[in-house]
């Protein structure tokens, strides 16, 4: 089984370009931290190469730029080539076959997309977390 799943931040904006057959491929590099901090207490990040094709290339290009977080589902594959100068050169991405948008587009109030009229009530606990819809009734077991 070949399946890649990375959460990240996009290093640089996605570069958008199209085959000889008019078929879109966007590369760009997400870097992805590491689980476990180094000896000196710093949180090391691997930098991996992803390539998105067709729709999902286009998707890329429109709707993330540099230091966006992106989560990222699809497979590992290595390719190689030889360039102008008959040296060969070797490559290991991750194709995407699923991106998803990790981070709520912004508004001025800086909650997603709603207007700061429409914001829930903060807790009066000040635990930081929004009541629910059906946080006033009662629950059918006991705690």
């Amino acid at each position: 089984m070949n399946k890649a799943i990375l959460m990240g931040r996009l290093t640089r904006d996605p570069e958008l370009r199209t085959t000889v057959s008019n078929i879109p491929v966007c590369s760009f590099t997400v870097a992805v931290d590491r689980r476990f901090k180094s000896a000196s207490g710093e949180r090391q990040a691997d930098f991996i190469s992803v390539v998105a094709w067709r729709q999902q290339a286009e998707l890329v290009a429109q709707y993330f730029n540099k230091g966006s977080r992106i989560l990222v589902v699809g497979s590992i594959q290595t390719r190689n080539w030889d360039d102008s100068e008959g040296k060969r050169h070797y490559a290991t991405e991750v194709v995407a076959d699923e991106i998803y948008f990790v981070d709520t587009k912004k508004s001025e109030s800086g909650y997603g997309n709603q207007p700061a009229s429409q914001l829930p009530e903060k807790n009066t606990a000040s635990d930081g977390f929004f009541p629910g819809p059906d946080d006033d009734t009662a629950l059918p077991f006991d705690i």
